[in-house]
């Protein structure tokens, strides 16, 4: 997971490590980690994912890193997960109000809950970090990560580290950058088929504030490394297989008509790359959710997933 912390502005060039950081480094931050929807009723959005056909990973706690260096502590969230192999998507449910809530998800969820985090994939979190300082971008510095999990072999360890943008200047919700430190045990085969026919991750549609069009982009292109190209109203960049979009908000109405806009930027949806959209489609009407059209296949409304427009397309 990738949660988030307080919104506090550091300064540029510098991490929660503190001091300037030492030459830039290279690092090969890519496509998608995972996306991440944020409720206080993770059983309501586990049954309502289990109903558009996804396979989830069981329940499992997090224990989270305050600092850089320092050791995870139970936290107060949980999450399980819609697998693909390579990219996820994490329901993260806050489950334990009095317990520690190191990267104060508490206070993300007070905000909006839905569609708040974007993690991309890294092979080396340090590199990350130190690149991202050195592009004039505040962050956390590398926290750490643990989750306890089945496995066919018993019960094992998920390790991650992270590196969170500094939140003030994200305003379309929570970023970070993410390595893997046991991915088999989070990338479980059993875990990997869905009845909905999904295959992963194609990409990441959200919504600027006109005024901060501009700025959201020049990030982007910062972090992946990459010139946007224009498609239609939007700005696209190739995180790996999948497209980050960016779309103006005052051409959201056209793109998504009728959804809600929970803040001026915002992660409006996520692409869902399946085998059969017919089959999906018809499997989550039959299952009671209504269904819009789309130039690449159809539309789950954000009110009907707890926030998260979810667009399904052709794999």
């Amino acid at each position: 997971m990738g949660v988030g912390l307080r919104r506090h502005r550091l300064r540029p060039g510098t991490s929660a490590r503190g001091g300037h950081t030492i030459g830039a480094m290279t690092d090969s931050t890519r496509g998608i980690h995972h996306t991440a929807v944020l409720t206080s009723d993770l059983d309501g959005l586990v049954r309502t994912f289990t109903a558009f056909g996804f396979t989830l990973s069981p329940r499992s706690r997090h224990l989270l890193g305050a600092r850089p260096g320092q050791a995870p502590v139970l936290g107060c969230t949980a999450n399980r997960c819609a697998l693909f192999g390579d990219s996820y998507i994490e329901l993260l449910g806050i489950v334990d109000e009095h317990a520690p809530d190191p990267w104060h998800t508490r206070e993300m969820a007070k905000e909006y809950e839905g569609f708040r985090m974007l993690n991309l994939e890294t092979d080396d979190a340090e590199a990350t970090a130190r690149r991202l300082a050195d592009a004039g971008l505040g962050t956390t510095g590398v926290l750490d990560l643990e989750r306890e999990v089945d496995t066919e072999e018993g019960r094992r360890t998920v390790r991650a580290r992270a590196v969170h943008l500094d939140p003030g200047s994200t305003p379309e919700g929570y970023v970070g950058v993410a390595q893997h430190r046991t991915r088999h045990y989070v990338h479980q085969p059993r875990h990997l088929t869905h009845r909905n026919g999904a295959r992963g991750l194609g990409g990441v549609l959200l919504v600027a504030d006109d005024a901060e069009f501009d700025a959201i982009t020049r990030r982007y292109a910062l972090i992946l490394r990459t010139a946007a190209r224009q498609e239609g109203p939007m700005a696209v960049f190739d995180a790996g297989a999948a497209r980050l979009r960016v779309l103006r908000a005052s051409d959201a109405g056209e793109v998504l008509p009728g959804e809600p806009a929970p803040a001026p930027s915002y992660f409006a949806a996520m692409t869902i790359v399946v085998d059969d959209l017919r089959g999906a489609r018809r499997l989550v009407e039959d299952n009671g959710t209504a269904t819009l059209s789309t130039r690449e296949g159809f539309l789950v409304s954000a009110r009907d997933a707890y926030g998260a427009g979810l667009l399904f397309a052709a794999a």
